[in-house]
């Protein structure tokens, strides 16, 4: 059995979803651990999953505190507020180490250090999978500076001290607690584990592809970065008779959807300024995710959650937050991106997608208006950015980064 531990919303399980297809059609018994709220949705996949008994209620999360790590915009808040959430980890690492029980490999997020140890405890070999490029580099900018530093080697290798450092201050202390409690001290070689790749026992895997990243060439041989992760939906997605109605009543429409970054005290202002938009723009639009929205015009439908593989290849652009899923998804149906960052990494996809002039100019949440979505809009949609957006699909299409890395996986287990 292979065992995945991740973290997270369901964007972030969606690529360790796809890792377990492909690990599944090599003939690997493999489940993914998580808390209990994404069961649901992993399991509709055919995955097994361990159950983490726990949810954001039940761990009594400050809701305040959720919505401060969802819209950190740089690194100082984000270094605060990973500080504050490590106690929620302490709870419930027990479980994960549970799960890590009779496995014959340990895969893990970045924010589940506790799986390497795990590993090293077992005495089996461990895998850290990042749904972004995540390794110290002299090449290029780490996903929390790039956009907002010169890239030079010496800013390079520090903004990647700064993120690690974030996501090991966020969970060392539920590995600290738990192996005190459980066995009496801590683990050998206590310390931050994500630079120790030396040998084939012990890979780093990637979600990202080298078209939009490219892989730096000093990392080492045991980092492997051959693509994006992409699930495999199980069904032909099939629409409402509202929503395909709609697609066939008028010019391709701007996809809207800000993910879960989304909340609803900011529905009133957010509707307003989408509506004014895409009226000054004189474009149709489909808002998703954000509930029922009464009295809107003609041109505008709203959807709940919906399939991005399905619906990205209909629309003329994707207007979101830029979560790394998201935007993959973006970059994958050949369509301009219109980024609206809120925090974290989202700024560093949204100043990517603009360098590879696949997207408009990045304009942060809290700088969003009527009037430069509207323009956003006309930037996007330019000929030269549409085209470097198909471009850019067809260069993703010759990756299969899933099925690589999979099979790095499966080679680990025979080093």
């Amino acid at each position: 059995m292979i065992t995945i531990l991740c973290a997270g919303s369901r964007g972030d399980f969606q690529p360790y979803i796809a890792l377990a297809q492909q690990l599944k059609k090599l003939g690997k018994n493999v489940r993914i651990t998580g808390l209990r709220d994404m069961e649901e949705f992993v399991r509709s996949y055919g995955i097994e999953y361990f159950s983490i008994q726990a949810d954001f209620k039940t761990l009594n999360v400050d809701e305040k505190m959720l919505k401060e790590a969802q819209s950190a915009d740089n690194p100082l808040k984000m270094l605060l507020t990973f500080n504050k959430m490590r106690k929620y980890g302490v709870s419930i690492a027990n479980e994960y180490y549970a799960s890590c029980k009779n496995s014959e490999l340990i895969i893990y997020h970045p924010g589940v250090t506790l799986g390497y140890f795990a590993a090293e405890k077992l005495g089996i070999p461990s895998i850290l999978a990042s749904p972004f490029p995540m390794h110290k580099t002299k090449k290029q900018t780490s996903i929390i500076q790039y956009g907002r530093k010169k890239s030079t080697p010496i800013t390079n290798i520090i903004s990647y001290y700064m993120l690690q450092g974030m996501l090991w201050l966020a969970s060392k202390d539920s590995v600290k607690g738990f192996w005190k409690k459980e066995f009496g001290g801590l683990p050998e070689k206590f310390g931050c584990p994500y630079e120790r790749h030396t040998d084939k026992k012990h890979p780093a895997i990637i979600s990202c592809s080298n078209y939009v990243f490219k892989r730096p060439s000093d990392w080492n041989e045991n980092i492997h970065q051959h693509g994006y992760w992409f699930v495999e939906e199980e069904t032909n997605y099939i629409p409402s008779k509202e929503l395909e109605d709609f697609l066939h009543s008028g010019d391709k429409p701007i996809y809207i959807g800000f993910g879960s970054v989304f909340h609803d005290d900011q529905k009133e202002a957010l509707t307003t300024i989408i509506v004014d938009a895409l009226a000054k723009s004189g474009k149709r639009g489909i808002i998703c995710g954000m509930g029922k929205i009464h009295n809107l015009p003609k041109n505008i439908i709203a959807i709940d959650s919906i399939p991005h593989t399905w619906l990205f290849e209909r629309v003329a652009a994707v207007c979101h937050h830029g979560g790394a899923g998201t935007t993959a998804a973006g970059f994958k149906a050949g369509v301009p991106s219109i980024i609206v960052p809120f925090a974290n990494d989202q700024h560093a996809w949204a100043h990517r997608a603009y360098d590879l002039s696949v997207g408009s100019k990045p304009i942060p949440i809290k700088a969003l208006t009527s009037d430069n979505l509207a323009t956003a809009i006309h930037y996007a949609l330019e000929e030269k950015i549409v085209e470097n957006s198909k471009t850019l699909a067809k260069n993703i299409a010759t990756e299969n980064g899933v099925r690589d890395c999979a099979r790095v996986i499966v080679e680990s287990l025979m080093a």
